[in-house]
Order: structure tokens, then C-alpha cells, then sequence
């Protein structure tokens, strides 16, 4: 059975920065196939999700979308059409001025949400918000936007989430 993550950088990301390289070395263990688009030629979210919408994942069967920043508002838009077995999102960039999408209907057996205390970008409200309404399993941690002080905190959180995941 084939298996798949695809990885979302956020707005001022690049596809392999430390977050997507932890996580990477981390899915691959598990025998999952690890891509990151490159969504640098344009900011605007929804473009993003069409991006990524327009790739061929027909071969693989079990899907897990991660997404950081405005990477998880792309794999949560995204979900409703994939229909992964699951969603990991850090700080995502929901119900933002800019954002067309205020409403979503994820699409995922499994959420769960990490967010940090310090962030000045997203509020933590909006985070504890999505995951009040869907049901989602919301981590807060004491780090700012980025969450790079808590990334081996969430490498392992994301090791159990895929062996979690159904399949």
C-alpha cells in the first residue's frame, strides 16, 4: 500500500526548512512517501490549494496532509477534495483578513492542531476556534509562530500520529 505526506510551507517558508526536514526523517522511518510544493511563486492561499489540488496523488492510498502558517488553511481547503486518512496542522492561518475561506469543512479522520502561546502572527484563539468546532485534538505549546523551539516535541507528536492513523 502505497503512503504519502505532503508537506504545506507557510506564507515565508521554503519546502525544506528545518520544520519539513524533521517531519520528513520522520515519515520516511514509517514508509511513507514525503513531498513539499513549492507554493514560493505566489501568496495568495488559494492558489496554493489549486496548486496542490492539481497534483496526481491517484497512486497513493493512505494521505496525511501537514500544513504550517498558511500551509494548513491550503491542506485544510485541500482535505475536502483529498479526503486524507489524516490533517497536521502548526499554527494554521485560519479566519484571517485575506483569507477567502472563514468556514471550513475538513475533510480527515484525524486532526490535530498545534499552536503557540507566543504567536503574534495567528492568535491562539483562532486555533482553539477550529478545533472547538471540528472536533480536532488542539496541542498549545509555549513557542511563538514558528514553533522551531518545539519541533522535537511535534517530530514525535507526528510519529504517533501517523502509527495512529488509520489506514
Amino acid at each position: 500500500m502505497q503512503k504519502l505526506v505532503i508537506y504545506n510551507h507557510g506564507k515565508d517558508s521554503v519546502p525544506w526548512g528545518e520544520k519539513t526536514k524533521a517531519l520528513a526523517e520522520v515519515a520516511k522511518r514509517q514508509g511513507f512517501t514525503f513531498i513539499s510544493p513549492d507554493y514560493q511563486a505566489s501568496n495568495d492561499p488559494d492558489l496554493r490549494v489549486k496548486q496542490l489540488l492539481a497534483m496526481d496523488v491517484s497512486a497513493y492510498q493512505d494521505i496525511v496532509l501537514v500544513g504550517s502558517s498558511m500551509g494548513a488553511y491550503v491542506a485544510t481547503v485541500a482535505s475536502e477534495l483529498i479526503k486524507p486518512k489524516g490533517l497536521f496542522l502548526m499554527a494554521p492561518a485560519f479566519y484571517l483578513p485575506g483569507y477567502q475561506r472563514t468556514g471550513f469543512k475538513p475533510h480527515a479522520e484525524r486532526i490535530e492542531v498545534f499552536h503557540g502561546w507566543q504567536d503574534d502572527i495567528v492568535p491562539p484563539d483562532h486555533a482553539w476556534r477550529f478545533c472547538q468546532r471540528h472536533r480536532a485534538r488542539l496541542h498549545m505549546l509555549d513557542a511563538d509562530h514558528r514553533l522551531l523551539s518545539v519541533l522535537p516535541i511535534m517530530a514525535d507528536a507526528f510519529d504517533r500520529f501517523l502509527r495512529e492513523c488509520p489506514s
